[in-house]
C-alpha cells in the first residue's frame, strides 16, 4: 500500500485495552462470580458491586491498574463484607477469581488488525495504554499489532499532562494529533482538554470508573460505532 503524502499525515494515539482488544469483559465475569461466592443475604448484586467500586476507587492511586491490583481489592471487599469466618480456603477462591484474568488470550476486536495495517501505511501509529507495565507489555506482544506502531508506551495515569507532554516530546502538531479510545475519562476528555482531537469509540464494557460525560469540543470530536469506520476518516 502506497505511503500517504507528508501533508495528509497525521498522529494518531491509539489505546489498548477495550479499544484494540477485549479487557473489561473478564473483570466483569471476575466480579459476577465474585458475588456469587460471596452470596451476602441482604446486600442487593448492585449494592455489592458498589461497594467493590468504591475500594477500587480508593485504591487506585496506591496499586494502580491491572489484574494484580483488581485481585487485591477483590479481597479487600471480600473481608469487608463477608457474613462467614475468614477462611484461607475461601481467599484463596477469592484471589483466583482476580488472578486468572492475567492468562485470558488477547482477543482483538473485530477489524483491528485490518484497520492498523492500513492506518499505518498512511498515518503515525503510537500505542497508549495505561497499566501495569509488565502485564500491559504482554498484552502488546501478545496482539501482534506492535510491529505496526512507530512507538508504544505504557503510563500509570491518561491525564492532561501525559497527551500534553507527549505532544511536547515528539513535537507534535495538537491539531493535526488524535487520541482514540473507548474512555471517556482516560483517552477522550483528557486529550481535548489538552488541545488534542479524538475519536470516540464507546465499547459496552468500559469500566465503570472510566465513564463520564464526554465534553463538547468544538468539532474536534469524532464518535464512531466500530474500530474499522477508522478507515473512512483517516
Amino acid at each position: 500500500m502506497a505511503m500517504a503524502p507528508p501533508r495528509t499525515r497525521q498522529f494518531l494515539l491509539i489505546d489498548g485495552d477495550d479499544t484494540l482488544w477485549e479487557n473489561n469483559v473478564y473483570f466483569e465475569h471476575a466480579i459476577e462470580a465474585f458475588i456469587d461466592f460471596l452470596g451476602h443475604s441482604s446486600m442487593p448484586r448492585g449494592q455489592v458491586r458498589a461497594a467493590l467500586d468504591e475500594v477500587e476507587r480508593m485504591n487506585i492511586r496506591v496499586h494502580g491498574y491491572g489484574s494484580a491490583s483488581f485481585t487485591k481489592n477483590l479481597q479487600q471487599t471480600y473481608e469487608r463484607l463477608a457474613e462467614r469466618d475468614l477462611r484461607p480456603d475461601d481467599i484463596e477462591h477469592v484471589l483466583q477469581l482476580g488472578q486468572r484474568i492475567a492468562s485470558q488470550p488477547v482477543e482483538l476486536m473485530p477489524d483491528v488488525a485490518e484497520t492498523i495495517t492500513y492506518l499505518a501505511a498512511r498515518h503515525d501509529l503510537m500505542l497508549l495504554t495505561k497499566g501495569h507495565p509488565e502485564e500491559q507489555r504482554l498484552k502488546i506482544e501478545r496482539s501482534g499489532l506492535e510491529s505496526r506502531f512507530t512507538a508504544t508506551a505504557v503510563v500509570h495515569e491518561k491525564a492532561v499532562d501525559t497527551y500534553r507532554a507527549i505532544v511536547d516530546e515528539r513535537k507534535l502538531d495538537p491539531t493535526r494529533t488524535w487520541m482514540i479510545g473507548n474512555s471517556p475519562r482516560s483517552d477522550i476528555n483528557p486529550a481535548l482538554e489538552a488541545g488534542l482531537n479524538a475519536v470516540f469509540i464507546p465499547h459496552e464494557h468500559t469500566w465503570r470508573l472510566e465513564k463520564e460525560e464526554v465534553v463538547p469540543a468544538d468539532g474536534r470530536l469524532l464518535i464512531l460505532h466500530a474500530f474499522g469506520e477508522l478507515r473512512s476518516h483517516f
